[in-house]
């Protein structure tokens, strides 16, 4: 049997890529088009930056379309889920789950002593790391807050028969601070976190190419995913002496 170590890695397949390529650029699509519409007392800014996309009109049109479109990927991806897990595709181990463990917890502690010099030690990670699980989260809850309040503000007629009559005075701001703010929260969290930590990086900078290979490298593996790396080819080739 070969057990030679490839020099490649494939962590993503394509369908999880193209969920991603959806997810963000629909993302993309709902930031644009809503920001205008978060500070519209801005009033230059706002009228030349809606214009871009057509006006409020289309504009909200293609915010509507972006915002089902992600739904519906968001949907695809927890049924790909579900089926990977039940078909034995995708495998509960410890150190190859995306779902949070105490490992995970003792992981960031550790990695702030390092930080701030305490300990000598780098916490040793599978195929996510915290920062990993939390990103990967974020999207459901996310989903839940500007998904539903979405659907009600794009839907209202439909929306009003959910709500007692004596909401109806006040209910619709509360929808729209909770759908503009978390949005603001969604745009900030991707900026600062998810692009630093998966793209600029000293040794990923200007940008990872594993959004559009799904690959790395098995130096990189080493690096930052040490306990898959053990999992996958050095646990095996003992298994296959």
């Amino acid at each position: 049997m070969n057990n030679e170590i490839p020099k490649e890695y494939q962590r993503f397949n394509l369908i999880e890529r193209i969920q991603h390529v959806i997810l963000f650029t629909t993302f993309l699509l709902l930031a644009f088009t809503g920001w205008a519409l978060k500070y519209p007392e801005v009033e230059h800014y706002s009228k030349w930056w809606i214009g871009i996309w057509g006006g409020p009109k289309t504009a909200g049109i293609i915010h509507r379309i972006a915002g089902i479109t992600m739904l519906l990927d968001f949907i695809w991806h927890v049924l790909y889920l579900g089926y990977s897990l039940t078909t034995g595709r995708m495998k509960m181990r410890k150190y190859t789950t995306i779902i949070p463990l105490p490992k995970d917890v003792f992981d960031l502690i550790k990695n702030i002593l390092y930080f701030v010099g305490l300990s000598k030690e780098k916490p040793q990670f599978g195929r996510f790391s915290y920062i990993h699980k939390f990103d990967y989260w974020a999207v459901f809850w996310g989903m839940g807050i500007l998904g539903l309040s979405g659907l009600f503000l794009a839907f209202p007629v439909y929306a009003s028969y959910l709500f007692p009559v004596w909401t109806v005075n006040w209910i619709w701001e509360v929808l729209f601070v909770m759908h503009s703010d978390e949005a603001l929260l969604a745009i900030v969290f991707i900026l600062f976190w998810h692009f630093y930590n998966e793209h600029l990086k000293r040794d990923k900078f200007p940008m990872s190419m594993t959004w559009i290979t799904g690959r790395i490298s098995i130096e990189q593996m080493k690096h930052e995913h040490p306990l898959e790396y053990k999992l996958e080819f050095e646990d095996k080739k003992e298994e296959n002496k």
